[in-house]
């Protein structure tokens, strides 16, 4: 009996497909009340392939934002690969992200304030953001991992925090990030970023 070597490739088509649909209503509705029946019909899918894929909405929600955090931090990472010094990478990287997320409607609507944001619900549980964010500081100035590892959630926090209650504009922001954030994560020697 022949396998399906297709079967691996077409179930990632799938997925994908759902959360591009779900990406689309993200887009015009909080995340946090979008239902699977939406997403489904959003899809063109039934509730029950979709089922087939994300067992329930927490799942589908991990899955989005791992999907998107991913595809952020390749763009990212090209973007500041030139940046040289910890403090000023380090601005750059916050300052990206942050322009990123809020230029994605389907993202920026995750830390919507009209609600309380699933986004930063979503930012502290996920692991794939740690992970990226541990990567991301590595690359900065690698340390001890548990110091990497805290570092990272507290960055985490750090742009959450900013996305829901942003600063004045740009400037403000990469001000804040250059005072108060490098100082604490790659060290007062390199706090010239600004």
């Amino acid at each position: 009996m022949a396998r399906d070597w297709l079967a691996a490739r077409r179930t990632e088509v799938a997925a994908d497909r759902i959360l591009d649909a779900a990406a689309e209503l993200f887009v015009e509705h909080d995340a946090a009340v979008v239902g699977m029946n939406e997403i489904a019909r959003a899809a063109g899918c039934s509730r029950a392939t979709l089922y087939r894929y994300f067992e329930n909405r927490e799942a589908l929600h991990t899955a989005f934002v791992n999907r998107e955090a991913y595809r952020l931090f390749g763009e990212l990472s090209d973007e500041i690969r030139p940046v040289q010094d910890p403090g000023e990478r380090l601005v750059a990287g916050i300052t990206g992200a942050l322009r990123m997320v809020r230029n994605s409607p389907a993202l920026a609507s995750w830390f919507a304030t009209s609600e309380p944001p699933i986004g930063g619900e979503m930012a502290e549980q996920s692991e794939v953001i740690k992970a990226l964010t541990a990567a991301f500081l590595n690359s900065l100035d690698p340390e001890d991992p548990a110091v990497v590892e805290r570092r990272a959630r507290w960055l985490v926090r750090v742009i959450t925090s900013l996305l829901i209650f942003p600063g004045a504009d740009a400037a403000d922001e990469r001000e804040m990030l250059a005072e108060f954030v490098v100082p604490m994560v790659v060290g007062l020697h390199s706090s010239k970023a600004g």
